[in-house]
C-alpha cells in the first residue's frame, strides 16, 4: 500500500508542476519578468511557511535548530537549482521546446537519481541507497529499468518535437535565428546539472526533516513515516531559489523597463494578480506532494524518477490536450505517442520495483 501510495502522490505532484504554467498563458500585458516574480512570492515565499506551518506547528524552531552546515548546504543547493531552472530557458532558446527540454529534463533525471546513491557509497549512510543497490538488489535492478525506459521515452518525446520543429521550418512557419546548437548543448548540460540539485538539496536538509518525523512519531506512535515531513526542509531550500530568480528578475525588470506593467491601464490588475497566485501555488503544491510521496517511498531514486516521469507524461499530455501536435506528420505522432506510452511503462516498473524491496 505504501508503493501505491507514493505513486499517487508523486502522480499529484507531476500533474501540479507540468499544469503550472497553464494560468500563466492567461496573464494579459505583463512580461515574463512581471508575471514570473510575482508568481514566485507565492511559490517561494508565502505558501511554503503556510504549508509548513498547517502540517508542522513548531517549523520555525526546526530551522533555527538545525546546525548551520545543514541551513547552509540546504541554501547552496536551493541556489543552484534556481540557476538550473533559469538556464532552462535558455537552452530551450537555443536548441528548441522538445530537444532542449528533453537533454535537460533526462539529464536531470539521470543525475538526481543517481549522484546521490554514489555519494553514499563512499560516505555510508543508515538508509541510504548506495550505488551497489542498483546493480546487487532485484529492486535496484528494477529501478535501473524503469529509468532506462523513461529516457527511451523522452528521447521519443524530444524526436517527436524535433521533427514537428522540422516540418514548420521546411513550411517557412518557424524562426530559426536563435538556434545555435554550440552554445545550447552547453547551456543544456549545466541546466540539466543544475536542476537536479534539488534532490541534492532535499538530502542535505534532511536532518530537519528527521526532527520533525521524530516530533511526530512521538505523539503518533505506530503510525509509519510523517507524511508532510519535508515541508520544513522546502523552506530553506526555497529561499535559495528565490534569491536566484529575484535577482535575475529584478535585473530584467529594470533593463527592460518593464516595472511598470504593474501599473498599466490595459493589464487587469486583479485577474493578472490572481492568475500568477495560482500558477505560483500550483507550482508549490509539486514540492507539497513529493514530500508525500517521498516519505512513502523514500528519498531514493525511485521518488526522483517517478517526479521526474510525471511532470514529463503531463506537460505532454497538456500538448496533446491543447492540439499542439494537431496537423503533424504520422512519424511526428507515433513518436510522442510511443514517448507517452515508455513513459507510462517506466513508471509502472519503477512502482513494482518498489515491492520487491
Amino acid at each position: 500500500m505504501n508503493a501505491i501510495a507514493g505513486v499517487i502522490f508523486h502522480f499529484i505532484g507531476g500533474f501540479a508542476s507540468g499544469s503550472f504554467y497553464v494560468p500563466y498563458k492567461k496573464v494579459k500585458d505583463w512580461s515574463w519578468e512581471a508575471m514570473w516574480i510575482l508568481g514566485g512570492l507565492f511559490s517561494w515565499i508565502i505558501v511554503p511557511p503556510i504549508a509548513a506551518w498547517l502540517t508542522i506547528p513548531n517549523f520555525s524552531d526546526i530551522i533555527s535548530q538545525a546546525e548551520t552546515s545543514v541551513l547552509g548546504y540546504t541554501f547552496l543547493f536551493g541556489v543552484l537549482w534556481g540557476i538550473g531552472g533559469l538556464t532552462y530557458g535558455l537552452g530551450v532558446r537555443y536548441l528548441g521546446v522538445s530537444l532542449g527540454s528533453s537533454i535537460i529534463l533526462g539529464l536531470s533525471m539521470v543525475l538526481g537519481a543517481l549522484m546521490p546513491a554514489i555519494f553514499y557509497y563512499f560516505n555510508p549512510a543508515d538508509g541510504k541507497q548506495s550505488i551497489d543497490f542498483f546493480f546487487t538488489t532485484a529492486s535496484g535492478l528494477c529501478v535501473m529499468g524503469g529509468l532506462l525506459l523513461c529516457v527511451l521515452g523522452i528521447y521519443l518525446c524530444g524526436r517527436a518535437g524535433m521533427l514537428k520543429e522540422k516540418g514548420l521550418a521546411s513550411a517557412g512557419t518557424t524562426d530559426k535565428k536563435d538556434y545555435n546548437f554550440g552554445v545550447g548543448i552547453i547551456v543544456a548540460l549545466v541546466s540539466g546539472a543544475l536542476s537536479a540539485c534539488f534532490n541534492f538539496a532535499i538530502e542535505a536538509g534532511k536532518p530537519m526533516a528527521d526532527v520533525a518525523n521524530e516530533l511526530w512519531k512521538a505523539t503518533n506512535p505506530n503510525q509509519g513515516e510523517f507524511l508532510y515531513q519535508n515541508n520544513v526542509t522546502y523552506i530553506v531550500i526555497l529561499w535559495g531559489g528565490f534569491m536566484t530568480n529575484f535577482v535575475w528578475c529584478a535585473y530584467l525588470l529594470f533593463k527592460n523597463k518593464t516595472l511598470t506593467d504593474y501599473s498599466k491601464a490595459s493589464a487587469p490588475l486583479a485577474k493578472n494578480l490572481l492568475l500568477c497566485a495560482l500558477a505560483g501555488t500550483t507550482w508549490y503544491l509539486q514540492f507539497f506532494f513529493y514530500g508525500m510521496g517521498e516519505s512513502r517511498l523514500g528519498n531514493g531514486a525511485s521518488s526522483w524518477i517517478l517526479h521526474m516521469a510525471f511532470i514529463i507524461l503531463i506537460s505532454n499530455a497538456w500538448g496533446i490536450f491543447l492540439k499542439e501536435w494537431k496537423g503533424v506528420s504520422k512519424s511526428t505522432h507515433t513518436a510522442i505517442i510511443s514517448g507517452i506510452l515508455i513513459i507510462i511503462l517506466s513508471i509502472c516498473v519503477v512502482g513494482f520495483a518498489k515491492t520487491l524491496e
